[in-house]
């Protein structure tokens, strides 16, 4: 059995995304929704996803996995800064491995790939969030040496009330 796994593991190819792929890359997002819990939240399109990775500006970069040309993974990140290190580093947005393939070291790989990337534009850092349910991603990326941050919590803002703080008019002194 190892042996099987071992071979499909170094069988596996990783690559960019391409504009092409956009479907893939969003069918996959949908798929990671559901796996948490949380497809009711997943609101982008296709075309969101074309317009704003794979246009002037790109806000965000994909890896892909293949095993036989078949889609196995995917590994959504962009660039990010610490003001506090001085140095680049990367924001690891969306890691999906399609259930048959789980187990075969992609999603590590993807990671790997990602973080070497990063580390050759100067990068020193890589930072992602994980759902506060999702056991398995935590304890995957404990064993990675992606650990927990104590010192930080992520705040957000969204939908109407990011709207109606975006457009509220400056406050003169």
């Amino acid at each position: 059995m190892a042996d099987k796994i071992q071979t499909a593991t170094s069988d596996a190819v990783i690559r960019h995304g391409t504009i092409d792929d956009v479907d893939t890359i969003h069918a996959a997002l949908l798929k990671l929704g559901t796996h948490i819990g949380a497809h009711q939240e997943i609101t982008s399109t296709s075309d969101d996803l074309r317009r704003y990775g794979f246009g002037e500006k790109p806000a965000f970069s994909t890896l892909i996995a293949e095993v036989g040309g078949e889609f196995a993974g995917l590994c959504l990140h962009f660039r990010i800064f610490s003001t506090w290190m001085g140095r680049p580093g990367v924001y690891v947005q969306d890691l999906y491995v399609e259930d048959r393939f789980r187990g075969r070291k992609i999603g590590e790989r993807l990671l790997r790939r990602v973080a070497a990337e990063c580390r050759k534009e100067g990068g020193v850092y890589l930072r992602l969030s994980v759902d506060t349910d999702n056991e398995g991603a935590k304890a995957f990326y404990e064993r990675l040496g992606i650990a927990w941050s104590s010192y930080e919590q992520t705040q957000k803002i969204i939908g109407e009330a990011f709207f109606a703080f975006a457009d509220a008019p400056e406050e003169q002194e």
